[in-house]
């Protein structure tokens, strides 16, 4: 940007304002910490399954309610009709299953 003065033929810029400095993002702080760059280049590693530990917790038999048989028998009779054949009987007419243990009584 000029302007003319008079008597002054020289032309006066506008001072440019200043930035203000904006902090550091996340990365460049882990940058600055750990001494190199985050995140790290490249492909993360494969996980090692071989250092994977499955724990099985559960008793044995595992617990079920009345409600929770209710819920598959009627969402997933058809598939059960189709896996093990259509139920030929009432529930009620067959031995009687202790639901703690999973015996018959």
């Amino acid at each position: 940007m000029t302007s003319d003065r008079s008597g002054d033929h020289k032309p006066v810029t506008a001072s440019r304002s200043r930035r203000t400095e904006r902090p550091p993002t996340a990365s460049e702080q882990l940058e600055e910490l750990l001494g190199y760059p985050w995140p790290f280049p490249g492909r993360p590693p494969k996980h090692d399954l071989s250092t994977w530990t499955v724990t099985d917790d559960w008793p044995d038999p595992v617990p079920v309610t009345e409600a929770e048989i209710e819920v598959f028998e009627r969402w997933f009779s058809d598939l059960f009709d189709e896996m093990f054949g259509p139920d030929t009987g009432s529930p009620d007419t067959g031995p009687e299953i202790d639901l703690e243990n999973g015996t018959t009584k």
